[in-house]
């Protein structure tokens, strides 16, 4: 006599871990890195990623990593790859530049990226299309940026020769 087994059912991504990356958890986890404790009598907050950048070598590190949940949170969730991409940006540039020492973590203080990439991930999930255009446009506004400061100093070292030597000339 056949025996038949029931055919295993693999769940699509969006619904793995559903309960752990729902928006309150993720509003929660970005409060607590990023704004939970005030400071009395001043409108500043900063969270737990602020505190922990201290710990010489490996604060920034521990912080990096727990925000890295959001954006995985994001993609689970099927967030387009444009806005991914400015999480990530946003992302690398508190994790870099929280690496100065004190005010590296001035900056996390004041970027806030797991606020932000909160944000990102909420806007996408209810209005898609404007998000994905004003993270193009962000990314774009980026790339200008990187490629001016890499060929403005070209241009002002070429400006520095071209005196130099024309003052050499003269002589």
């Amino acid at each position: 006599m056949e025996t038949t087994r029931d055919p295993e059912i693999i769940l699509p991504r969006i619904r793995r871990g559903s309960k752990a990356f729902d928006d309150e958890n993720l509003d929660l986890l970005s409060h607590l890195l990023d704004d939970f404790i005030r400071i009395p009598g001043t409108s500043i907050r900063f969270g737990l990623d602020g505190i922990v950048g201290f710990i010489p070598g490996v604060g920034d590190a521990i912080g990096g990593i727990a925000s890295c949940v959001i954006i995985i949170a994001a993609w689970v969730r099927g967030v387009s790859y444009v806005t991914l991409a400015r999480m990530l940006v946003n992302w690398g540039i508190e994790v870099l530049l929280g690496m100065v020492p004190v005010l590296g973590n001035l900056f996390d203080i004041g970027w806030k990226a797991n606020r932000r990439n909160y944000a990102l991930l909420t806007g996408s999930l209810a209005d898609p299309q404007g998000v994905r255009r004003r993270s193009w446009l962000f990314l774009a506004g980026l790339c200008v940026v990187l490629a001016a400061m890499l060929v403005l100093p070209m241009l002002v070292f070429g400006w520095m020769m071209a005196h130099l030597l024309n003052g050499i000339a003269i002589r």
